[in-house]
């Protein structure tokens, strides 16, 4: 019997994410002595070597590449258990690792995570922030309990639960002419100029979206992965750029840059909290939804 311990696997999963010794034992909560330890008695019970070491650097072996999503799984599991076992104590307390799209991350969590705290504060949240295709993977496999996109999401192993919309407005360079009797239409030629995110971002299908029969032109010449480079980039005169309301506070501050907003009906995305239709930790996902959405509503637009 190989006697692995669900110990050593919450150690070479914190790991194999990390690849940094140090970083791993915070994560998981120990010494890094206690971690180094128990990883050695892992590759020394499977006889082979999971993880190469070469001075600060940390790499997986093949190995233990195709060890991590089995592992992975197995956690997952386990979590699950400990959550159906915990059923009728307080909900939203121990590890929840949440995911977040970065259009939304930035301006959502700093009024969140307070509230979350002020309410659960036994709650140990875990964050990532990605794009909307790499946490619906994770949440699928189980690496991830929940997360928060835009609509709409295409996977059938996952429920979601709308949080509240959010519309669209138009960053511009200040002064700029062709801005200069808002609102703007959507068919208008000024929004050939629209610079996008890069791919993979749903901002960027739900800009081409918005633009209709108009053709972005900038596109081809610029990308950027976060919105800051982008409003960064209107400012300096390259381009015009969508922003969510969410945004739109912080960016009209931004000297050089002006927020203008798109004719009626205006363009909007709706925000979501999506997690695995299993409904093992359901509870705590409503709940958490039921906080988001009871934020100031100042704080949502």
């Amino acid at each position: 019997m190989i006697g692995i311990t669900i110990r050593q696997m919450l150690y070479f999963d914190a790991l194999a994410q990390t690849l940094h010794f140090g970083r791993a034992a915070k994560l998981a909560g120990v010494s890094q002595p206690a971690l180094s330890a128990q990883i050695a008695e892992m590759e020394e019970r499977l006889n082979c070597l999971l993880f190469e070491r070469g001075g600060k650097t940390v790499r997986l072996t093949n190995e233990a590449t195709a060890l991590q999503p089995r592992i992975e799984r197995i956690l997952a599991d386990i979590r699950d258990v400990e959550t159906t076992a915990r059923r009728g104590r307080p909900a939203m307390e121990g590890r929840f690792r949440l995911g977040i799209i970065p259009t939304v991350a930035p301006y959502l969590l700093p009024h969140a995570l307070p509230e979350l705290r002020r309410q659960y504060p036994t709650l140990q949240l875990e964050l990532r922030e990605a794009v909307t295709a790499s946490l619906i993977d994770d949440a699928a496999s189980g690496r991830l309990d929940a997360f928060i996109a835009a609509l709409p999401l295409d996977h059938p192993g996952l429920v979601s639960e709308a949080l509240f919309p959010d519309r669209f407005f138009l960053a511009v360079p200040a002064g700029d002419p062709a801005f200069a009797s808002p609102p703007v239409p959507p068919e208008s030629p000024a929004l050939e100029r629209l610079m996008l995110l890069e791919e993979g971002h749903c901002l960027r299908e739900q800009a081409l979206a918005v633009c209709g029969s108009v053709r972005p032109v900038a596109m081809a010449s610029y990308g950027a992965t976060s919105l800051t480079t982008l409003l960064q980039m209107v400012a300096h005169g390259l381009g015009v750029t969508l922003v969510p309301e969410m945004a739109a506070s912080a960016a009209g501050v931004m000297p050089d840059l002006r927020i203008v907003p798109f004719q009626e009906p205006m363009p909007q995305r709706m925000i979501c909290m999506a997690w695995r239709r299993n409904k093992v930790r359901q509870d705590e996902c409503v709940e958490l939804a039921r906080i988001i959405r009871g934020l100031d509503a100042a704080v949502l637009a």
